[in-house]
């Protein structure tokens, strides 16, 4: 029944930084604006073919409740590419580090603090197998 993750919808104290950061660093194409009375009030990104990423300008969203996500990854196909963009940019991201799932990760925050977490797959990631992951600690 479900096909695909559509988008995430996140909220921007101010969409310009939230922009560059998504659009300038990280590189994802802006779709569209949402715009109320002549004023831009959110954009989305595309990500991929048919998957997005929403953002609203903090006090523009038809049902804002606070913060209810902790985190969303996006998957790369080169993490070590990423990083070095990140430092051309001087925006912090951590090293690369394997995780309990075999996937390579690397974390960053986006201009309100939302966690980005990037993934880099290899053969042996859970995600790919369908092997259990086990947290140590």
């Amino acid at each position: 029944m479900i096909r695909k993750l559509a988008h995430v919808c996140l909220l921007a104290n101010d969409l310009e930084k939230c922009e560059h950061f998504y659009c300038e660093v990280l590189g994802l194409n802006k779709k569209f604006d949402f715009v109320r009375d002549g004023k831009t009030i959110g954009f989305y990104l595309e990500v991929t073919e048919g998957q997005f990423i929403e953002v609203f300008a903090t006090g523009e969203a038809v049902r804002e409740k606070g913060n209810r996500i902790t985190h969303f990854c996006l998957e790369v196909t080169d993490l070590t590419d990423l990083i070095a963009r990140f430092k051309q940019f001087d925006v912090a991201i951590t090293e690369a580090k394997l995780g309990a799932d075999q996937s390579w990760q690397a974390w960053c925050k986006d201009p309100d603090g939302v966690d980005i977490e990037f993934h880099h797959y290899t053969p042996d990631s859970s995600q790919i197998t369908g092997a259990t992951c086990q947290i140590n600690g």
